[in-house]
């Protein structure tokens, strides 16, 4: 009998490790927080106020947004590569006055192809050839001469 394999399922799901808090979003928010406390340390608190803000929106977005069922970084990085990539790319070769001028001397003549050709066997050997073959061999033309 042969052995059973256990297959692993939902391999596309991270890990969690507090609730429902995955080890990404931990992270991202560990350092939204850290920021946050080095700006408490060398602002003033109306900076601070702002810097805030939006150091929360900006982490809880990357950590916590879906967007087409993807991490919001994965988003992130897509519109970036769309937006610096060039959409359309055209190669534009303009030839000089040369060029155009050597190709409109030049004839192009299409090559003459050369078909080989066999010349058809007489009928009476291909008569020999196809009874020697029918009789396995037992039929010889040499002796109908």
């Amino acid at each position: 009998m042969p052995e059973k394999f256990i297959v692993p399922q939902f391999i596309d799901k991270e890990d969690q490790i507090l609730g429902p808090i995955t080890v990404r979003q931990f992270l991202i928010m560990l350092v939204a927080a850290f920021s946050i406390f080095i700006a408490y340390k060398l602002f003033q608190f109306a900076y601070f106020l702002v810097f805030t803000i939006f150091v929360a929106a900006f982490g809880g977005t990357f950590a916590f947004v879906k967007v087409n069922g993807q991490p919001f970084h994965v988003f992130f990085v897509n519109v970036l590569q769309t937006v610096t990539r060039p959409a359309l790319r055209v190669w534009d070769k303009r030839h000089t006055e040369a060029e155009l001028r050597a190709f409109m001397k030049t004839e192009v003549s299409a090559p003459v192809k050369v078909t080989p050709h066999k010349e058809k066997p007489e009928s009476s050997r291909l008569r020999d050839l196809s009874l020697v073959v029918n009789t396995g061999g037992v039929y010889k033309p040499e002796d109908d001469q």
